[in-house]
């Protein structure tokens, strides 16, 4: 078997045959997305009635300033939920494979538990789940 060298039109119609459905893709992804930019703009409402563009929340007028200060409570439990769903992003695809890991990979999984064991633990000792 001989070696190809760059210039040899083979080479480059392999090369070209292979980045074929990338350069497709791209250019379908592009097209839409001026197809709808486009889209927008020509058929966007020009005059919205102000009912339809006036702040509104869950329903009512808003009655505080929309750059008020959350509670630190809601960041708490957003974290919460985000290392619950880590966990279980982490831990569906290990027990999937369970038979098939080593000892190694049982035992970096139980050390990954126990760190967000411990954390909940933490979060739980200082109050974060607790309303007043």
């Amino acid at each position: 078997m001989r070696a190809q060298n760059r210039r040899d039109p083979v080479f480059v119609e392999d090369i070209a045959r292979e980045y074929l459905p990338i350069l497709i893709f791209l250019a379908v992804a592009i097209g839409l997305g001026l197809v709808l930019i486009l889209a927008a703009i020509v058929i966007a409402v020009r005059n919205p009635d102000p009912e339809k563009v006036s702040a509104y929340e869950c329903g009512f007028n808003a009655f505080d300033d929309a750059r008020m200060k959350f509670d630190v409570r809601f960041y708490l439990v957003s974290i919460l939920f985000i290392i619950f769903d880590l966990e279980i992003a982490f831990l569906f695809p290990w027990a999937v494979a369970f038979k098939d890991i080593s000892m190694v990979g049982f035992w970096s999984m139980m050390i990954f538990l126990a760190v967000l064991t411990a954390g909940f633990a933490y979060e739980w000792k200082k109050g974060a789940l607790e309303w007043e």
